[in-house]
């Protein structure tokens, strides 16, 4: 064995050393092993080191070997540049031949289809000509000592400090070499900042003047702030909104200069805001609303034949048939006649008339009159029906599972702005078995419609559609049938639900109120063997046999969503998200009298509980390259009255998996200090499902860009679940204060990842380190990895495969 190490060892070390850095370097030529920034001490030392335009090549620690120039050499070897040059003259000639043959057939389409395949096939050949291969663009070529880009960073930089109130900073730098690697320093020098010690407007326009007085503390220019060019910039693009979210149409930053006037010896600026006056009138005047047009015209292949004209609150519409509803648009358009004109009012109108998915685009202008503005709003309709297909995979117990789905939209379809909507889902979902049959796909089918109309249905309230059009209100009615085959049983559900949802005016948070949620489940089909495992928890006094007796289960929830800071987008700004969910299950139930679960001999099952979770998100970004993200998540159920204490099954909550503790294999963490059977090994087995009553857990992870397409990931997951109450079936499981912080699971590991923008895909390994199954004082486990069992023992390594981050 330690000879075939040796012989797997050698071809791995030879090629680390073909990919050296150093090697086939020319006469002159320094591969620039290391470079760092000195001396800066106030400054933002990421953004000067991001102008640098040369940067070494990420390397394996103490080997001199990068994965990135490994594969951008491999490409290299499949890449000629004299065949990409003739393929690209050979399209370009035919591309001119195409052309030529439309100047006298413009409207053939055989010709149109071509030209747009061939100007598709010619920008690639010239990206690839520009780039490399494939293979080239996800690799990086050897970073090579250019002193022309370090003579253009070290302009880069002094300029940057420069606008950054260090005018006297200088910057300089030192090339170090040794073995054709090159060490480089750029070395920079501050010196004293420069202050502002005024700041003052200059404009003949009394109006402006009072208007900037009046919001002077949202100024982005102080006295005794350190100058910095992009204030003035960021200062210039807030006067600009503020004047014209106060009538002046008409007013561009291109109005306002600045003068700055240095004291070196005082080491202070003083800065001059000048507004000019505009070159078509005496002064800058303020406008107003005085009429507004709205206009649905028809499609680009039908005739206006029947045009309506309407007006309602002072808006005249135009529609290219009687299709839609005025109450509707004019609910959605939030200026008026004799309105000051406000930019983000308008802003905000046209992004809610688009949010009716209605139309293909809206467009708002203004035509001027004096200081008159008349609004006109064009749209024109979208396709009445729409077919989406999609077709992929799904990812669950590390098993990939296709799905197809398809959903077709009916828009307009009471003419008053609602949507019809049919969804069909069918799949294999990858699960485990509960009667020990490992790891396959079960079956699943779904079906749906669904009406969603652009307000609130209920109440009626007079005038409660005007005033509730800014928050994009929706009312949805969906009926369904979902049907799941799985080897241990059946389970058929037919549903109904009506839900509202509505969002403030900066989107920043989201609500949506389930006002009904019912549902009628079946489990016709049991298998024997599964049937005894429920028997067996009966016998113990576990009754989740209950959740799969016919049950009608009714439930009234809401929901909310905060975004602090558009929380993933994934720029480079902290982020977080928060999400409050709250249900109560049954509670109908309480005016009738309905037999408890526990009644013998019962045939239908009902359920009253109680839920809550809290799932708060954070997202920080060190720097460009590197991150830190976090998720807490908590949340309990309770069940009561009639349930005999069971809850449906869908509604418990489960650890573990590739978006939770991803040291356990998905459902199978807990509860509390529960040990679950043991295997032939001595290990555990986690054959079943452990749906819990509570949860905790948080997830620590540091994220890193490598090369190209690839991160990296470094992370920690604790938590667990619990039940409320003693499970006799499962000793240990029941949530107790004195205990709880000693069954806290913990899983620590690595995790590669292919960031492809459109798609991500993940690979976390994780290993347990504290497993709270163990007996007490036993529970770390870290220690069972070795040289020899890098792993650990069976089952203490899991190896996730997903799709997207894990939050």
């Amino acid at each position: 064995m330690k000879f075939i190490k040796y012989i797997l060892f050698l071809p791995l070390l030879g090629l680390c050393l073909s990919c050296s850095l150093t090697k086939n370097l020319k006469e002159g030529e320094y591969v620039l092993y290391e470079s760092e920034l000195k001396g800066v001490e106030k400054s933002d030392e990421e953004e000067l080191m991001g102008l640098m335009q040369q940067e070494p090549n990420f390397r394996i620690p103490l080997f001199n070997f990068s994965p990135g120039v490994f594969i951008y050499k491999t490409g290299e070897l499949f890449y000629d540049s004299s065949k990409v040059a003739r393929k690209k003259l050979r399209l370009e000639n035919e591309l001119v031949q195409v052309k030529e043959q439309l100047d006298s057939l413009s409207e053939n389409r055989k010709l149109l289809k071509r030209q747009d395949k061939l100007q598709t096939k010619l920008e690639n050949v010239k990206k690839k000509e520009e780039f490399g291969n494939s293979l080239m663009r996800t690799g990086n070529p050897v970073s090579i000592l250019d002193s022309v880009k370090v003579y253009n960073s070290v302009r880069n930089m002094e300029g940057y400090l420069k606008n950054h109130g260090f005018f006297e900073a200088e910057v300089d730098y030192e090339v170090r070499t040794k073995k054709k690697k090159a060490y480089l320093t750029y070395l920079a020098e501050e010196k004293k900042p420069y202050l502002i010690d005024s700041f003052y407007t200059r404009t003949k326009n009394e109006e402006i003047l009072n208007l900037l007085k009046k919001h002077k503390e949202s100024s982005m220019i102080s006295k005794g702030k350190i100058y910095n060019q992009d204030d003035l910039i960021g200062e210039r693009n807030r006067i600009e909104e503020l004047l014209k979210n106060n009538g002046f149409y008409m007013f561009s930053n291109s109005y306002i200069e600045y003068f700055v006037y240095q004291d070196s010896s005082a080491k202070t600026v003083k800065i001059e805001q000048l507004i000019s006056r505009p070159t078509f009138a005496e002064k800058h005047q303020s406008y107003t609303i005085d009429s507004i047009n709205f206009r649905i015209n028809p499609p680009s292949d039908e005739f206006a034949d029947r045009q309506v004209n309407r007006v309602f609150r002072n808006i005249d519409f135009n529609f290219y048939r009687d299709r839609y509803s005025e109450k509707i648009l004019a609910s959605r358009i939030f200026f008026q006649k004799g309105s000051t004109y406000n930019r983000s009012v308008v802003l905000e109108s046209q992004r809610q008339l688009s949010n009716l998915d209605l139309f293909r685009f809206v467009n708002i202008t203004f035509d001027t009159l004096g200081t008159s503005l008349t609004a006109k709003i064009f749209t024109q309709p979208n396709q009445k029906y729409q077919l989406t297909n999609q077709v992929g995979l799904s990812i669950t117990e590390q098993l990939p599972g296709p799905f197809f789905s398809t959903s077709l939209r009916n828009r307009n379809f009471f003419r008053a702005g609602e949507i019809l909507e049919f969804n069909f889902r069918a799949g294999l979902e990858g699960v485990a078995s509960a009667t020990d049959q490992g790891v396959y796909q079960s079956r699943e089918l779904g079906v749906s419609a669904a009406v969603i109309f652009p307000r609130f249905l209920i109440p009626f309230a007079k005038g409660s559609l005007q005033r509730y059009g800014r928050y994009n209100p929706n009312t949805r009615t969906q009926i369904g049938f979902n049907y799941t085959n799985r080897p241990e049983y059946t389970r058929n559900s037919l549903s109904g639900q009506l839900s509202y949802t509505w969002a403030t005016r900066n989107q920043r948070q989201r609500y949506t109120i389930n006002a009904a949620d019912v549902s009628y489940v079946r489990t016709p089909n049991i298998t024997g063997d599964f049937l005894n495992v429920l028997n067996d928890l009966a016998s113990q006094g576990n009754n989740l046999i209950y959740s799969f007796l016919p049950s009608f289960v009714s439930s009234f929830s809401a929901q909310t969503i905060i975004n602090f800071n558009q929380y993933g987008d994934w720029q480079n700004r902290p982020s977080s998200l928060l999400r409050l969910f709250m249900e109560s299950g049954g509670t109908s139930l309480n005016l009738f009298n309905v037999q408890s679960n526990n009644t013998e001999g019962i045939e239908y099952a009902n359920f009253q509980w109680l839920k809550f979770q809290a799932d708060f998100r954070r997202y920080y970004p060190l720097d460009k390259k590197q991150t830190v993200a976090y998720r807490a998540n908590f949340g309990v159920a309770r069940p009561y009255g009639v349930s005999a204490g069971i809850l449906p099954y869908e509604k418990y909550f489960f650890a573990g998996g590739g978006t939770s503790i991803r040291a356990w294999q998905a459902r199978r963490l807990g509860p509390g200090s529960f040990s679950p059977q043991t295997g032939s090994g001595g290990e555990f087995d986690y054959t079943f499902e452990q749906p819990a009553e509570m949860i905790f857990e948080t997830m620590l992870e540091y994220r890193r860009k490598i090369y190209g397409y690839f991160d990296m990931a470094l992370f920690v997951d604790a938590g667990n679940s619990w039940d409320i109450g003693v499970d006799p079936s499962r000793p240990g499981s029941d949530f107790r204060f004195d205990r709880f912080y000693k069954e806290i699971a913990v899983g620590s590991g690595i995790g590669l990842r292919m960031d492809f923008d459109f798609l991500i895909i993940r690979l976390d390994l994780a290993t347990k380190a504290i497993d709270p199954a163990q007996p007490e004082g036993e529970r770390w486990i870290l220690d069972n990895l070795s040289f020899k069992k890098p792993f650990g023992v069976r089952g203490q390594t899991v190896l996730n495969f997903g799709i997207g981050y894990p939050f």
